[in-house]
C-alpha cells in the first residue's frame, strides 16, 4: 500500500501547489481586482495593496507552475512578513493572533521552493521537453 502510495506523491506535490496558490491568488483578486467583493479593500499603493499584487502575480505564477521555485520563495517571504507585520504582536499564538493562514502559506510556499511545482506545471513540461531534446 505505501510503495501504491509513493506513486501518487509527485501529482499530490502539484495538487498541493495549485490548492495552495488558487487561495493565495484570491485573496489577491479580492484586494487588486475586488473580486469577490469585500467589506473593505486597501488604498491603491498601501502596503496591503502591494502585498495583494505580488499575492496575485506570483500566485498566478505558481498556480500554473511556473518559475515555481522564484515565486514560492517571495510568497513565503510575503507571508513570514505578513504574519510578523499584522500577526504576531497581537498574540504568540497564531489561532489567536489571526494569523494561520500566513503561517501555513509561509511554510506551504517554502517546501515548494525545496520540492519543485511536480509534473503538472508549466516548469515539468519544459523539463520533459529539454529531456526529449
Amino acid at each position: 500500500m505505501l510503495s501504491s502510495i509513493h506513486l501518487l506523491q509527485p501529482h499530490l506535490l502539484s495538487l498541493l501547489r495549485i490548492i495552495s496558490s488558487l487561495v493565495l491568488f484570491s485573496y489577491g483578486t479580492q484586494k487588486i481586482l475586488h473580486f469577490p467583493a469585500a467589506a473593505s479593500v486597501p488604498p491603491m499603493g498601501s502596503l496591503s495593496w502591494i502585498a495583494g499584487l505580488i499575492e496575485l502575480i506570483l500566485g498566478f505564477l505558481v498556480l500554473i507552475g511556473f518559475q515555481t521555485r522564484i515565486a514560492a520563495f517571495v510568497l513565503s517571504g510575503l507571508m513570514a512578513f505578513a504574519y510578523f507585520i499584522g500577526h504576531a504582536g497581537k498574540s504568540l499564538y497564531p489561532a489567536q493572533n489571526g494569523g494561520v493562514a500566513a503561517i501555513l502559506f509561509c511554510f506551504v510556499f517554502l517546501y515548494l521552493v525545496a520540492a519543485g511545482a511536480g509534473p503538472l506545471s508549466v516548469d515539468g513540461l519544459m523539463k520533459r521537453n529539454r529531456a526529449v531534446a
